[in-house]
């Protein structure tokens, strides 16, 4: 597991297949506090830190999102989606 000051963010790609997942399972889960919370990179781009997907894949039944770490400003919802022109 990665350490706190050197943790990977790890991208949508890469969660499913550490996971095995779908991604509609995963937002889901997201939003039910079972599965770790993205972390915004950018203005349109999301991931995930490896640390929390480790402590997610050691134990998925038990995993609960820590208190305190609601949806929060800097939160994404999606990861990476294009931009659509209006």
């Amino acid at each position: 597991m990665a350490s706190p000051g050197k943790d990977k963010i790890l991208r949508l790609k890469t969660v499913l297949e550490r996971c095995g997942l779908s991604r509609s399972t995963i937002y889901r889960k997201m939003q039910e506090g079972t599965f770790p919370r993205q972390e915004r990179i950018s203005e349109h781009c999301a991931g995930w830190r490896e640390s929390e997907i480790d402590r997610w894949i050691a134990s998925p039944a038990g995993y609960r999102q820590p208190q305190g770490d609601g949806a929060g400003p800097g939160e994404a919802s999606h990861s990476c989606a294009p931009s659509r022109p209006n």
